[in-house]
């Protein structure tokens, strides 16, 4: 049987006005795009507005081969993310305009079509971690990107890991013991894999008996946006096609690698 994925929730587009450029953006899509272009056959579930982004959007994830049949079209501003850079190099985040992500929610029919995916990946921000339970009793394997590792209490992210299969997750700090520990106590709620990744540092991953270490892929890094997203689309690959946990984090660096090698972020 044919394995599936589908990015779910959040979507938005990075405007570069001054460059007369955009990207279709967000964790899950850019995730699916890489995993589209490895042959995987790939699904986004998300909105759009009615505005010229919109339609933009749909055009260039079409063109990726991305079934698009249920990214919907609302009446309103696609959710954007204005972006400048510095330096000539160093992307600045100047202003998020939600538009109809703000009120974005997953309708049944949404929910059926995304259970019949093999892998679904969200995030925090997806508007959907209530569904999570019900999809992982339906048997889809939940890819989670919890961002930037926080201990806030806020995000309540203790309740969730219980329905994620592979959490992912970024570290700001060394590889020290702290995120070691983390890796560990996440896994204890239930999760089959928890990874950390750590930029030059590389990344590493638990699977309940052995901590495994991976190193990078050397590269000149041109760009640091969407590394995280295509170090887990790689590692998803791997996963997808029945490998070892360090063949998947290899994928994943190589994957990672190539993109920050580059403007674009996939």
């Amino acid at each position: 049987m044919e394995k599936t994925v589908a990015a779910v929730g959040f979507c938005c587009a990075d405007v570069y006005e001054k460059l007369n450029k955009f990207y279709p953006t967000g964790n899950g899509v850019d995730w699916g795009v890489h995993l589209a272009r490895m042959g995987v056959p790939t699904s986004v579930v998300s909105v759009v507005g009615t505005d010229s982004y919109g339609e933009k959007m749909k055009e260039a994830l079409a063109a990726e081969g991305i079934d698009i049949s249920h990214l919907r079209t609302e009446p309103g501003d696609t959710c954007k993310m204005m972006m400048d850079l510095k330096n000539g190099t160093d992307r600045v985040h100047l202003e998020e305009i939600e538009g109809v992500m703000a009120d974005y929610a997953l309708t049944d029919e949404e929910f059926e079509f995304v259970a019949k995916h093999t892998m679904l990946h969200t995030d925090l921000f997806g508007k959907v971690l209530d569904r999570l339970p019900a999809w992982k009793a339906r048997g889809v394997q939940v890819v989670m990107d919890f961002s930037v590792f926080s201990e806030d209490p806020e995000y309540q992210c203790e309740k969730l890991f219980p329905y994620v299969d592979y959490v992912f997750l970024s570290y700001d700090g060394k590889k020290d013991e702290h995120i070691k520990e983390w890796v560990k106590k996440i896994h204890a709620f239930g999760p089959r894999l928890v990874t950390a990744t750590m930029g030059e540092l590389g990344s590493i991953c638990y699977d309940g008996t052995t901590l495994y270490e991976y190193g990078i892929v050397p590269t000149t890094v041109v760009n640091t946006v969407g590394a995280g997203d295509s170090y887990i689309a790689g590692f998803t690959y791997g996963i997808l096609n029945g490998w070892s946990v360090p063949e998947c984090m290899k994928k994943g660096a190589e994957v990672s690698s190539a993109v920050v090698a580059r403007f674009e972020p996939y």
